[in-house]
C-alpha cells in the first residue's frame, strides 16, 4: 500500500515537472527590448485570489526596467478602490533567457515566470507557475504597448490560457480604465 502511494506521488510529481518544463520560452529572447511601459490587457488564473477579485480587476500599467545585474524590476500600478496601488517586484534571471524567478515577500510564494512569446513592440504573453505551501496555481498575462490589441492577439492569449488548463471562467480581458494610467511612471 505504501509503495503504491509513493509510486502515485512520484508519477504526479513527474507529471507536474513535465508540465512545468513544457511551457515554451520566447526564442532568441532579448531582455532589453522588453523594457518599458506595458498595459495589462488579459489575465487568466486558477488561483483563489483571482476567483475572489476577478470582478474588481481593471487594466493596469507595468513598467519594466533591466537592472545592471541582468534582472528585471517590474512595477505595476493599478486601481484599487479610490486610489492607485503600486507593486514592485524583482524578477531574478535564470540560466534560460526569458525565464525568471520571483519569491513574494508578502505571501512566500515562488513564481516561475516565462516570457512565452513577444514581438517587443506590440504584445507579450507571459506564463507564471506559482507554488506555495497551500498548493500551486497557473497565471497567464497578456501585455500590450497600447491600451488596445489586435483581435488575433486576444485569441492567442485565450487559446494559450486554455492550453495551460485554464477554463473560460478563469480567463479575463481586463476592462479599460484611465484611472492610474497617467501617474503610473
Amino acid at each position: 500500500m505504501q509503495a503504491t502511494l509513493l509510486s502515485i506521488l512520484g508519477l504526479a510529481l513527474l507529471g507536474a515537472l513535465h508540465a512545468q518544463n513544457s511551457i515554451p520560452v520566447q526564442a532568441d529572447f532579448q531582455q532589453d527590448k522588453l523594457a518599458g511601459r506595458w498595459y495589462s490587457i488579459g489575465l487568466a488564473s486558477n488561483s483563489n485570489w483571482f476567483k475572489d477579485k476577478k470582478h474588481l480587476m481593471k487594466m493596469c500599467t507595468t513598467d519594466i526596467t533591466v537592472t545592471a545585474d541582468g534582472n528585471m524590476e517590474v512595477t505595476s500600478t493599478y486601481p484599487k478602490g479610490d486610489h492607485c496601488e503600486k507593486r514592485n517586484s524583482l524578477y531574478i534571471r535564470t540560466e534560460q533567457p526569458g525565464r525568471f524567478s520571483y519569491t513574494s515577500p508578502r505571501w512566500g510564494s515562488n513564481h516561475d515566470i516565462r516570457v512565452v512569446e513577444t514581438n517587443y513592440d506590440e504584445y507579450a504573453l507571459v506564463a507564471t507557475q506559482i507554488s506555495k505551501s497551500t498548493g500551486s496555481s497557473n497565471m497567464v498575462l497578456l501585455y500590450s504597448r497600447t491600451k488596445e490589441l489586435a483581435p488575433q492577439r486576444l485569441e492567442r492569449f485565450m487559446q494559450f490560457s486554455q492550453e495551460q488548463g485554464l477554463k473560460d471562467e478563469e480567463i479575463l480581458i481586463l476592462p479599460q480604465t484611465d484611472k492610474c494610467m497617467a501617474d503610473a511612471a
